[in-house]
């Protein structure tokens, strides 16, 4: 197994956001978005308080969605900038619509059974229990093991994806919606995609 290097830079600051204004050099977005992304991964794991925890779970609140898309979202999601953006995008969808992703989730259950252990969410959840679970997903950014958010985030989004494609209206079992079927295929995408860098996050290969 490959060795993790754990870098333990400061927590990125609005000086790590402000390098991405006006960036036309890709190689200099680059190497921002993978020292924003260490630096929020690698950086906090000594002394960690709910206070740290919470500026990194609502980061996108504070920064803009925007900021942190135009960051990270076109870092491969095999890459630790990859995976971070994927876990904000996943929260930005929950707080979105957080009623339709716990019916979703609750209605994939049945199809996805052995991923809700993963998950963790309470039976039956509600809209505040997936906004609590994305949020305690999230913040195991900076404490316990990121390999284990990873999964998780990835659970979620798998038994998400299984409800929204039998979803009452979406034709997903005789005939198609095409609408339906696209958007919880690119709900599943993104679950293989965060499992995928879980496993790399494993091997110590996910940088």
């Amino acid at each position: 197994m490959t060795e993790r290097r754990h870098h333990r830079p400061s927590l990125p600051g609005a000086h790590h956001f402000e390098e991405i204004e006006g960036a036309v050099d890709p190689a200099r977005l680059t190497e921002a978005a993978d020292r924003t992304a260490t630096a929020l991964v690698r950086g906090a794991r000594g002394d960690v308080d709910q206070q740290l925890v919470d500026r990194v779970v609502h980061l996108a609140d504070s920064e803009g969605l925007e900021t942190l898309a135009e960051l990270w979202a076109g870092a491969p999601s095999d890459s630790l900038a990859g995976a971070v953006w994927r876990l904000y995008l996943l929260r930005a969808w929950v707080y979105a619509d957080p009623r339709t992703a716990a019916e979703e989730f609750d209605l994939g259950r049945a199809h996805v059974p052995v991923s809700e252990v993963v998950s963790g969410v309470v039976v039956p959840p509600g809209p505040d229990e997936v906004r609590r679970l994305v949020d305690e997903v999230l913040g195991g950014v900076v404490v316990g093991d990121f390999a284990d958010t990873l999964f998780r985030a990835a659970a979620f989004a798998r038994v998400a994806a299984a409800g929204r494609a039998h979803a009452p209206g979406s034709e997903a079992v005789s005939g198609s919606s095409y609408a339906s079927d696209i958007s919880a295929a690119r709900l599943l995408t993104l679950a293989d995609q965060l499992q995928h860098a879980g496993r790399l996050e494993l091997e110590g290969t996910l940088g």
